[in-house]
């Protein structure tokens, strides 16, 4: 099936207009892969904006002719595009916010390698070296706002929810936008848009017209979750674990919309952390909240966390259901203890600079098939080392899920599998039917077919 592409040439707005003669060769360098093919593959998502897919690799495969260089003039760079999906434009002009998100990955792909990956300044071997870098990254992307009060809400949840699911994460975010509460989320559609787009809503009835809807995403996963057009900041960051410690130390609260298995990865990461000892006194708001049809969601959601991590990991978040207002007041009330923290004890209120994050929340993992089977799932270890490796696990369906690596890898070796002490094993298996058999694994009307086993 052909679908229908249009070439344009655009011209970055303010920013980016002049690129060295390495930077450009390294974009430009495909014999190696490189960055090349981490741009040409993360700009291609973000151009296909408002198609309904989540799996990266048919998104490679449907625009196999894709292409992006960059055309070098005195006055600056033009990106000279061929083969892009019409839907990113609009009488053959790019939409604004599309234009703006490929520029986004342009500058955050350049920074990322010159000034992060192959700089000796940072030390990506040690906890504080990882910080850094993503502060560095961050502050390039100018999303760290000084001079305002803590207000940026993370939203966690999943891109394949119902309808009603969806409508009740726009009312949520409605009350937020009404109480000047600003919207971070992965960028993606489903329940990383539904915030965004209620949050609009609320501000304009409060005439304010500088909120900020901020996307994070990294290489590996934006080509099943495109970005929304509502994301006026959008971050590329180098991998998944940067990802997140990018939204714990940027959020101020965090609220988790129903979702598969990328949202209880997300669930296990700050859970983890929160259960560190050097952590127990931050204030951190979490709430899980969904419509009343997803009740039976999180009470599957708390009785896993509660048979695997224990009932000091259930203190950390509160469940409300079918609740918005009361949402948008939990959080305003939490960001108040979060202000009154961070002011008492000199910590910045746009990096999270006092949250310990251990190294094994930082440490990139790669998905492969020895890998998952290597994770030390057992009980006899401590509980924010546990969360941690369930992360993993929960990670590397992710990857055999939606990312383009992991879904090769399934095809050529099979299912990953997972392996650990029985009772846990039996645990995760319960939590992941029930993903299946809520249609939480993949867009609605696509078939399932498990890319793990668990091995008991």
């Amino acid at each position: 099936m052909k679908f229908p592409v249009i070439d344009t040439q655009i011209s970055p707005e303010g920013r980016l207009e002049v690129l060295s003669k390495s930077e450009v060769g390294k974009l430009l360098d495909n014999s190696q892969g490189g960055l090349y093919k981490v741009f040409r593959n993360c700009t291609l998502a973000v151009l296909n904006c408002g198609n309904v897919l989540d799996d990266g690799k048919e998104l490679l495969e449907r625009y196999a002719g894709y292409d992006i260089s960059i055309v070098q003039r005195e006055r600056g760079i033009k990106l000279d595009i061929k083969g892009a999906p019409t839907t990113a434009f609009v009488d053959d002009v790019m939409i604004k916010g599309i234009h703006e998100h490929v520029f986004a990955v342009l500058r955050d792909v350049i920074y990322a390698d010159s000034e992060v990956t192959n700089n000796p300044r940072f030390d990506l071997t040690t906890s504080e070296g990882v910080t850094d870098a993503v502060f560095h990254i961050l502050r390039n992307a100018n999303v760290l706002t000084p001079l305002s009060n803590p207000n940026l809400v993370v939203c966690w949840g999943g891109h394949s929810i119902s309808r009603s699911e969806y409508e009740y994460t726009k009312h949520v975010g409605y009350e937020m936008g009404l109480r000047a509460l600003d919207i971070c989320t992965g960028c993606g559609p489903g329940a990383m848009k539904g915030p965004m787009k209620g949050a609009t809503i609320g501000h304009a009835k409060q005439r304010i017209t500088t909120g900020r809807y901020i996307g994070l995403t990294e290489p590996g996963i934006i080509a099943a979750e495109a970005p929304n057009p509502i994301v006026n900041d959008l971050v590329i960051m180098p991998d998944i674990e940067k990802r997140l410690e990018a939204f714990v130390r940027l959020g101020h609260g965090i609220i988790v919309f129903p979702g598969g298995a990328g949202t209880m990865e997300e669930i296990l990461y700050i859970l983890g952390i929160l259960l560190h000892p050097e952590n127990a006194d931050l204030p951190f708001p979490l709430v899980f909240t969904g419509p009343q049809s997803a009740r039976p969601y999180f009470e599957q959601i708390d009785r896993f966390v509660g048979a695997t991590l224990g009932a000091e990991a259930q203190k950390h978040y509160n469940i409300i259901i079918d609740e918005p207002a009361r949402v948008a007041q939990e959080m305003a009330a939490g960001l108040k203890r979060v202000r009154e923290f961070r002011k008492a004890h000199g910590d910045a209120y746009y990096f999270n600079w006092l949250l310990k994050i251990d190294q094994e929340f930082q440490r990139p993992f790669i998905p492969t098939h020895e890998n998952m089977r290597a994770l030390r799932l057992h009980a006899g270890q401590e509980t924010h080392q546990l969360a941690a490796n369930l992360r993993r696990a929960f990670s590397g369906v992710v990857a055999g899920n939606v990312k383009d690596q992991g879904i090769r890898a399934i095809e050529q070796y099979g299912p990953f599998e997972i392996c650990g002490e029985a009772a846990l094993m039996q645990e995760m298996d319960a939590l992941l039917t029930s993903f299946v058999a809520q249609h939480r694994m993949k867009l609605p009307g696509k078939k399932y077919i498990p890319c793990y086993r668990i091995v008991k």
